[in-house]
């Protein structure tokens, strides 16, 4: 369970210190319907990793839980993932002079409970960087021969460790809105400029790492 867990925690980060979904939610803890979009948004978010990291650690029974062919398939899998995150990093690295605002995050102001859990759904589940870790995860999970109730608590564990940055903001906006808007508002100011420089480093850290993970299980 140990080595398991080990080898989720940068993965969880990874998805954790990601700018757009903790932009997305401050920006709508700071908005007309702040209570409703950030409990939508924060609900989204972590279904969407629990979901994506929960199909690939049952499906990954397909790459085997140790040596042999199925152990091999999983770390070439995890040698494409690495490689293509590292393609997505010199991507970001390229934007970075790109600061403007993207449409829908100006339109947050009028956000439903829905809107804002689907869109926590979808930069979670669907965010190709975001995919790629939950990916990742739910392959080392998969085939790190825990057992059903293994699986659940290293699932668990990763989804709450990858969920953290948006969900804290918006408990700590529930328990006390007035002292943390103007931390939230700062916050938010920073990773908007520098959005793309933050995804390039996490996106190259992640994919080294999931790069050499893969080429470890390969010797």
């Amino acid at each position: 369970m140990g080595a398991v867990i080990g080898d989720l925690l940068p993965l969880a980060v990874g998805v954790a210190i990601s700018p757009i979904p903790i932009v997305a939610v401050i920006l709508m803890l700071l908005s007309r319907n702040a209570r409703v979009t950030g409990i939508g948004f924060g609900t989204g978010w972590a279904v969407g990793i629990l979901a994506v990291t929960a199909v690939v650690t049952a499906a990954s029974g397909l790459f085997g839980s140790g040596s042999g062919g199925g152990g091999t398939v999983a770390s070439w899998f995890e040698v494409v993932l690495g490689v293509v995150l590292i393609a997505l990093a010199f991507t970001q690295w390229r934007s970075r002079a790109d600061t403007a605002t993207p449409q829908w995050m100006r339109a947050i102001d009028e956000f439903t409970f829905e809107k804002a859990a689907s869109l926590g759904v979808m930069l979670s589940a669907v965010n190709p960087k975001n995919l790629l870790l939950c990916v990742s995860a739910g392959i080392t999970i998969g085939t790190g021969g825990l057992g059903a109730g293994g699986d659940i608590v290293a699932l668990l564990v990763f989804t709450v460790l990858a969920a953290v940055s948006v969900l804290v903001p918006v408990f700590g906006y529930l328990l006390a809105a007035d002292r943390v808007s103007g931390t939230l508002d700062t916050a938010k100011n920073w990773l908007q400029a520098n959005n793309h420089l933050v995804m390039a480093i996490v996106l190259l850290i992640m994919g080294a790492a999931v790069l050499g993970k893969g080429v470890g299980g390969l010797g």
